[in-house]
């Protein structure tokens, strides 16, 4: 069963696997990071679900076959503790992370906000898996969906690392 008051859709096991997956990269993290996201700044998993609401604009970095580097925006959908995104059939993205799946995505609201992840790209079906597709129809539209948005890719981000943090006080200002 899965929590959807609030958006919510994530069992008690995956806030437990992303709470895990938050306390091991901090632990993880270097002293520069940990100075500026100390314990009073960090974002748990409950925070993290919170704060990505329904749907919030994420900058996405792929590498094209040089090794080169590529970021854009997509949506940024967490849906089970894990990030997903869209995009079209044909577009680079998609074209680089079946080559080359490792990906880094941050969802950045100025100084009150980043939530980022380090991982792999992996292509899911919403037909294939009823909650995801059910959770995007009720962030795009039934209408939305129907006519065109369910025949785009969908990735998920399978993190490696993820370090979140919400500045209270620039929210605040």
């Amino acid at each position: 069963m899965f929590w959807q008051a609030d958006g919510m859709h994530e069992s008690p096991e995956d806030l437990e696997w992303l709470q895990r997956l938050l306390d091991d990269s901090y632990a993880a993290a270097g002293p520069h990071l940990r100075s500026i996201i100390n314990e009073e700044r960090r974002l748990h998993a409950p925070g993290v679900i919170a704060e990505m609401g329904a749907m919030r604009v994420m900058a996405l970095a792929t590498t094209t076959a040089r090794g080169e580097p590529r970021v854009g925006p997509v949506d940024g959908l967490l849906y089970r503790g894990r990030l997903h995104f869209g995009s079209g059939a044909s577009s680079l993205r998609f074209q680089h992370i079946r080559a080359r799946p490792a990906v880094s995505a941050s969802v950045i609201d100025g100084e009150c906000l980043q939530i980022t992840v380090h991982g792999r790209a992996q292509e899911v079906s919403p037909a294939e898996d009823q909650g995801l597709a059910s959770f995007l129809k009720g962030v795009y539209g039934r209408e939305a969906w129907d006519s065109w948005m369910s025949a785009l890719p969908w990735a998920r981000i399978d993190p490696d690392r993820m370090i979140a943090f919400c500045n209270q006080a620039a929210k605040e200002r």
